[in-house]
């Protein structure tokens, strides 16, 4: 669960004497794993293509690389908080077989119409709201402006935006499924974002 310290919180900067370092920011569902709806199981868990050259890429070049994800499964009941951490530590670990690491993971478990009791919520931390971003820029003392988000939705580039990250890009399979007018640069697979990190 991820509740920013307030809905406006100060500049991100680093603490004297230390550099913010760039950040590779990825949704899950959808950029990390095929979006089947609400996977919260092992078995329902399929890497999309180029996702692990990807997240290899953005180590070798130093970036830390942070998942952002709305879980609104959580917040309509069909899974646990409890489910999503230990798919999300199976997730992890099949990265770092691969040879690459997640740095850190934020969610969101709130749904303002579908939540079911504490989770139903207007939330800042619910993307198009940027307060996954802001809270892993405080807590990794992150450079927003020269780091990457990989999305694939609106909601995705719209809380990139809000944030202050550099640049966005948005992921859709298939290409031609793109939106007549988008707003970032698209992207046909995880792969193609690496061209992106400098």
């Amino acid at each position: 669960m991820t509740e920013p310290e307030s809905l406006h919180p100060p500049a991100v900067e680093p603490p004297r004497g230390r550099v913010a370092t760039r950040a590779l920011f990825l949704d899950r569902d959808g950029v990390i794993n095929v979006d089947h709806g609400y996977v919260h199981r092992v078995e329902q868990f399929e890497f999309i293509e180029g996702i692990f050259d990807l997240i290899r890429a953005a180590g070798r070049l130093g970036y830390r690389v942070v998942v952002v994800t709305n879980q609104s499964g959580i917040a309509r009941g069909y899974y646990t908080e409890h489910q999503f951490h230990a798919l999300t530590d199976w997730m992890r670990a099949a990265f770092e077989r691969e040879g690459g690491r997640i740095d850190a993971v934020y969610f969101s478990p709130f749904h303002p119409t579908k939540g079911i009791g504490p989770y139903r919520r207007e939330d800042p931390s619910r993307k198009p709201g940027p307060g996954m971003i802001l809270q892993a820029a405080r807590e990794l003392d992150l450079d927003l402006a020269g780091s990457l988000l990989v999305g694939d939705r609106l909601s995705d580039i719209q809380a990139a935006v809000a944030a202050g990250v550099g640049r966005a890009l948005l992921l859709v399979r298939p290409p031609e499924s793109a939106p007549a007018d988008p707003p970032c640069p698209v992207i046909a697979t995880p792969g193609d974002a690496i061209h992106w990190l400098s």
